[in-house]
């Protein structure tokens, strides 16, 4: 791989902690996929120069929570004021049966596309679309689609076991799957697909899709068991919603997480999506055994589920990291989107707990709750953290290449006295004068090789079309 030097950058974020989250620069070299030097570098006789005047670098995003069949469900009628509950039966499960292996690769591909051009280098998608007896893989699917576009991509492979409707009811499309059939398919990914290296360009994790209800405790605990001995991580969403809190006192005389250490589902080897609604009990827990979080903003929002306490949560040890979730719940699937809409949660948050001195308040407002640099955070070398991805350990010597370059010349950005912070503060989509995943170039001047805006543009009207008229 050749070695390349970006040059004069305005600003660089590095996704580190403290001081150390930004870089003077102005030059970034890469040398076969890794980072070889940041400062004030001259060239080396051949080299290729990028001419980054007027950019900022960010470290590539990495998006820890995704669903991304849903690319080709966004804005559903039914849903788009529904809560979790009832949006799930309204939008993914009624048109979970639609999808074929054309649909679900178009789908993919969008989703990916759509992260690609804010910047995110590494993907993790909870897939939940299987079933017995599936005539398509869609497990193949997204490898294949990662690999052509040169993403990092991790498989959350999700599952049920059981469900909350009667069988009898349900299409195959929405038919459980038997705990054996899982596992063996879980072990027969891992062999394909699961490179454990820290600079790995894929993973599989085992992610069945809500512990509270799509599998039995002793189910749970054999999967955190087969699991560990693969060497795989865990993942699944909880505490999204009150609902979960209801359930577990229902079921099991317990909260949501006290539930998932008894069935195993605790460590550094699990995150979860979501984690809105939490007892300060289950924060310490989380906390003390180094359970992460993919915190999805915009989605808990959208379907009106809260903010999710993530100062709360990383001061008690949390692993924190962002995922945009599906886009039938997110209609901007986007890590700029969703590092904007971070941002500025986090402080609303604390701002909503503000009360007057009069009656014993002592701070005005919350935007002290989350800097422009703690998003980049956990945006990035947080997301790594949370997938085990040692190697992408921000930008700094030694780490892989993994890099955004945003050139800020739409007007919203004009004016800024820190570009640095642009494109977490300012929103919109900066244009992405280029993006590296192990240093080889998978964006060039805001466009993606082999990848026709227009044509994935028609594909997708004309699929929504077919959808519509099927159900």
């Amino acid at each position: 791989m050749s070695t390349f030097l970006i040059r004069n950058l305005q600003a660089i974020m590095t996704g580190l902690p403290g001081a150390a989250a930004r870089h003077a620069g102005p030059d970034i070299r890469v040398s076969d996929g890794v980072i070889a030097a940041i400062g004030q570098l001259d060239a080396l006789p051949g080299e290729e120069l990028i001419d980054a005047s007027h950019c900022v670098a960010y470290p590539a995003w990495v998006n820890t929570h995704h669903h991304l069949f849903q690319s080709l469900l966004k804005g559903d009628p039914l849903g788009i004021n529904a809560t979790l509950t009832p949006w799930l039966a309204a939008t993914p499960y009624r048109y979970r049966a639609s999808f074929d292996a054309d649909l679900f690769r178009l789908a993919a591909r969008i989703g990916m596309v759509e992260l690609m051009r804010s910047g995110c280098g590494t993907i993790a998608d909870h897939n939940y679309l299987y079933y017995p007896g599936m005539p398509f893989d869609t497990s193949e699917i997204l490898f294949e689609e990662a690999q052509q576009l040169g993403l990092r991509f991790v498989l959350c492979r999700g599952t049920a076991t059981r469900t909350r409707q009667l069988e009898a009811e349900l299409s195959s499309a929405l038919r459980p799957e038997t705990l054996d059939g899982f596992l063996a398919d879980m072990q027969g990914l891992a062999g394909r697909f699961h490179d454990p290296a820290p600079a790995s360009m894929r993973r599989v994790v085992m992610a069945p899709t809500t512990p509270l209800y799509s599998a039995a405790p002793d189910e749970l605990r054999e999967m955190a068991v087969a699991a560990r001995e693969m060497g795989l991580r865990l993942h699944s969403h909880l505490s999204e919603t009150v609902g979960y809190q209801d359930s577990a006192h229902a079921m099991h005389g317990c909260r949501p997480v006290e539930f998932c250490e008894r069935v195993g589902w605790l460590g550094r080897d699990v995150w979860f999506a979501h984690l809105v609604k939490l007892d300060a009990e289950e924060i310490q827990l989380l906390g003390g055994t180094g359970t992460g979080i993919a915190h999805c903003p915009q989605s808990n929002g959208r379907l009106g589920s809260g903010i999710a306490p993530i100062r709360a949560l990383e001061a008690a040890g949390v692993p924190v990291s962002i995922g945009v979730d599906g886009a039938a719940s997110n209609e901007a699937a986007d890590m700029i989107s969703e590092t904007h809409a971070a941002w500025l949660m986090q402080r609303a948050r604390r701002g909503q707990e503000a009360t007057p001195s009069f009656r014993g308040g002592h701070f005005e407002g919350g935007a002290d709750a989350a800097t422009v640099e703690d998003v980049v955070r956990w945006g990035t070398t947080g997301g790594a953290r949370v997938l085990g991805l040692d190697a992408l350990d921000g930008l700094q010597v030694g780490q892989q290449a993994d890099i955004a370059l945003y050139r800020l010349d739409d007007p919203r950005y004009f004016g800024l006295h820190d570009p640095a912070i642009g494109p977490v503060a300012s929103g919109g989509r900066p244009f992405l004068k280029a993006m590296w995943v192990g240093g080889r170039a998978v964006v060039r001047e805001d466009a993606i090789p082999g990848v026709d805006l227009a044509e994935l543009g028609a594909q997708a009207r004309q699929a929504v079309k077919k959808m519509l008229k099927s159900n």
